[in-house]
């Protein structure tokens, strides 16, 4: 859905994209785009009652988790490939990671129903296809002439690699044509399938439990070799950063989020919620075993 903004919303999206924290008053969160920070130990900081053993058990053979392996879901969400040679200008990165871009040229007005997710096993996916005119509306966000933009003038249908649940994959994807640039803008041409029915439903609690186990945020990526995977995690002003435990079965990943330390210094604290890049490493790659977020019971989102 196309967002119809001022300047000063604009710069308000770019804040949130760029900085840490967020005020908690409502339900947003915010995630910092520029740092990383290690994972808890494996031991854990807490045994959270359990739950991450009970989430990989509910999970591990589970009907959910055949679905998982038979569809298509991005490990790091469907969001536009930059051109190969990089962002010329930083107005024009600030206009891509605004989400602002401007149509100067005709879009392709017929496109195949239906095209094919190709793994390098052999397997392959047929999905309904989206037209460019769908895949330019979920990459154009914001309409704002007053901020950086970046400027749209041709697409057409090609074909990009990204990291999926079942490995790498060979996807249908529109080349969209920027001024300026010799290289192309991607956009994978399918929505991810739906997530199947959690299993097990989420932890007791609000957003934490008695044991100190945090719902997670989204996943960001999975590395190209499968052994590390970077996720949002949340904590307040007050206490010393997120860390995330990881459980790894045959069938399953579970990350439990925590946070460290607390208050003991007597300031007074605002009531924000800040989100940091974490990323944990695994004792081997992710594979075809789906990730899951110990509090929620459920895969992580990504974003599309």
């Amino acid at each position: 859905m196309r967002t119809h903004t001022t300047r000063t919303t604009a710069q308000l999206l770019l804040a949130l994209t760029l900085t840490l924290s967020l005020a908690a008053c409502g339900s947003d969160k915010a995630e910092n785009s520029n740092a990383s920070k290690p994972s808890a130990p494996k031991s854990g900081p807490a045994s959270f009652g359990g739950r991450p053993q009970q989430v990989a058990d509910a999970w591990d053979g589970s009907e959910a988790a055949k679905a998982w392996r038979e569809g298509f879901y991005p490990m790091g969400g469907t969001a536009p490939k930059p051109p190969g040679d990089g962002f010329h200008s930083e107005d024009d990165r600030i206009a891509h990671l605004l989400e602002n871009y401007l149509l100067r040229g005709e879009l392709p007005t017929t496109a195949p129903e239906k095209g094919q997710v190709k793994w390098a096993d052999g397997d392959s996916l047929t999905l309904p296809l989206l037209n460019a005119r769908e895949t330019y509306t979920a990459l154009d966000r914001v309409d704002s002439p007053t901020d950086p933009q970046l400027t749209v003038t041709g697409a057409k249908l090609g074909e990009m690699t990204m990291v999926t649940s079942r490995g790498p994959a060979t996807v249908p994807a529109w080349f969209f044509t920027l001024k300026g640039y010799d290289e192309p803008l991607k956009r994978v041409a399918f929505k991810p399938s739906k997530l199947p029915k959690p299993p097990i439903g989420k932890a007791a609690g609000g957003r934490s439990t008695r044991d100190g186990l945090e719902e997670l945020g989204r996943l960001i990526e999975v590395s190209e070799d499968g052994r590390s995977v970077t996720v949002v995690a949340y904590h307040g002003s007050c206490d010393d950063g997120p860390a995330v435990d990881v459980l790894e079965t045959d069938g399953s990943v579970v990350l439990s989020a925590t946070i460290l330390g607390g208050n003991t210094t007597g300031e007074i604290c605002t009531s924000d919620l800040r989100g940091e890049k974490v990323t944990v490493t695994l004792d081997r790659p992710l594979g075809g075993r789906v990730l899951l977020d110990a509090f929620m019971g459920r895969p992580l989102p990504t974003r599309w």
